[in-house]
């Protein structure tokens, strides 16, 4: 069974709307504390300390938040991000009873080398998390597919094929949902424009209509006078 291996620790916050942008200003993140049998908190993490942990953690994995003294057993939700720095700029710490099932999403994280990649194949990667079920302490903070078994074309990795442990963990996601799978490369397709006449040098231009052999005829016509 899993343990709670991250702790981290806030304090309430007084600060709300948007006064909230001179806290981040000084190194602070708000977040909120939430779940059943409770109030929400408005409260406030160290920026850099809350980033490490929810970097490890993820959203499944379970993190022992400190306030004031009391602990909470929860796991991050609802992360945002600044759409130009793209830097996390708020989170919900979500309360879980330890005794109660819970659906979360667990990221997956691939690792290896494929055969198929280095004999000039492209390897996509579909999907980078799954729906799951079960007891917070049961839950992985994320799930290792090891892609090195790829080698050639349409060989791939599903739902189906990741280890976990079923009899404590219900996978949500449709086994059938591919992970990664090797395709052939795309080739290039480069494009040729078509000058136009204008753009032509005025030495290579004929006028409309004219040809190579009316041209000559012309010649001809002129020596003739």
């Amino acid at each position: 069974m899993a343990k709670i291996s991250h702790q981290i620790e806030a304090k309430i916050r007084d600060i709300k709307g948007k006064k909230v942008k001179k806290l981040r200003q000084e190194g602070w993140l708000p977040a909120t504390v939430y779940g059943k049998g409770m109030e929400s908190l408005a409260i406030q993490i160290e920026g850099k300390g809350l980033a490490e942990v929810f970097e490890a953690a993820g959203e499944s994995g379970l993190v022992e938040l400190t306030i004031d003294g009391q602990n909470y057993p929860i796991m991050f939700r609802n992360p945002q991000y600044h759409p130009v720095g793209g830097e996390l700029i708020h989170i919900d710490c979500y309360k879980v009873n330890l005794k109660e099932k819970i659906v979360s999403n667990v990221a997956v994280e691939v690792t290896g080398e494929s055969m198929a990649v280095k004999s000039g194949l492209v390897m996509v990667e579909v999907t980078n998390e799954i729906e799951v079920e079960g007891l917070p302490v049961d839950l992985p903070e994320k799930i290792v597919v090891d892609v090195s078994g790829l080698e050639k074309v349409d060989d791939s990795i599903t739902v189906a094929d990741l280890k976990i442990d079923r009899e404590k963990i219900e996978v949500k996601t449709n086994p059938e949902q591919v992970i990664v799978k090797i395709e052939e490369p795309k080739e290039e397709v480069v494009a040729t424009e078509e000058v136009p006449p204008s753009e032509v040098p005025a030495t290579e231009q004929k006028p409309e209509g004219e040809t190579e052999e009316k041209g000559e005829e012309g010649k001809k016509e002129e020596e003739k006078g």
